[in-house]
């Protein structure tokens, strides 16, 4: 699947943290301005399937140290994709860009922040061959998905040309989430993307409250858990309330234990 590729892919890289030492280059982080991923449901006939585009320079034009603006488009088509799964597969970028030897993701929306290594980019690796990944694990992980097209942008104007785009998207899909009360569902949903960075870490994701990422909100969590229900984000019975006051219901905890391998026993979410 991946022969073509310089670098190894693979679940064993998630976790790899690249020291400044080690590293190639920055892309994104906290010391520029602009910075994102974004991923867009678009009309299949819109979407040239395996379609990798780099504005900007690529790894091998960045001098050594290089701190870059730098934003991820992810474009997919599918006659069953709907606007409201575009949260639960854009944090999907963070999850399979970390299967690449030599490449760390940390984040997501605009505060993502990678890295390469120096030994990546010595091997060959470049944007493109990780777009071909990107493509390649989201045909396999994501059936559901039928044509995927991915652009990267190292350009700084270009970056911070289409950064008000990018924000406008996350507060639209926000805005969503704002009406709905905790009380007024029976369903939470958990999450454990994270797992990969910290074993025994979970969310509990209601209508008031996002993943800690601030990316998956509970519409996310329930288009997710429908179409994948064994995967990472999947539903949690609430169960019986044990404090409404400071958030505590017994199947969040279970739910919570369970998955933390008994990490974490309790889970108060307003407090």
């Amino acid at each position: 699947m991946f022969a073509d590729i310089p670098v190894d892919v693979g679940v064993v890289y998630e976790g790899e943290r690249i020291r400044k030492g080690e590293m190639h280059a920055e892309l994104g982080g906290p010391d520029v301005p602009h910075k994102f991923e974004l991923l867009r449901v678009r009309p299949l006939e819109q979407v040239e399937d395996g379609k990798v585009t780099v504005v900007g320079p690529d790894f091998k034009d960045m001098p050594e140290g290089t701190k870059t603006p730098f934003a991820i488009l992810v474009e997919v088509g599918g006659k069953d994709l709907e606007e409201e799964m575009e949260g639960v597969f854009e944090r999907r970028i963070h999850y399979f860009t970390n299967w690449v030897e030599g490449f760390m993701h940390l984040n997501q929306r605009n505060t993502i922040w990678c890295r390469v290594s120096k030994k990546t980019v010595q091997k060959g690796f470049t944007l493109k061959h990780l777009g071909a990944v990107i493509i390649r694990l989201y045909h396999s992980e994501c059936p559901i998905i039928e044509k995927v097209q991915v652009t990267f942008y190292t350009d700084p104007a270009e970056v911070a040309r289409l950064y008000p785009e990018a924000l406008r998207v996350y507060e639209a899909r926000d805005a969503r989430a704002r009406g709905l009360k905790d009380e007024e569902v029976d369903v939470f949903y958990g999450c454990t993307l994270c797992q990969s960075f910290a074993p025994t870490h979970v969310c509990v994701i209601t209508p008031q409250r996002y993943a800690n990422c601030g990316a998956i909100s509970w519409f996310d969590g329930r288009a997710a858990s429908k179409i994948d229900p064994k995967g990472p984000i999947y539903e949690v019975k609430i169960g019986k309330v044990i404090d409404p006051f400071k958030g505590e219901w017994e199947g969040a905890n279970e739910s919570v234990k369970a998955k933390s391998l008994g990490a974490v026993q309790r889970v108060q979410l307003y407090t």
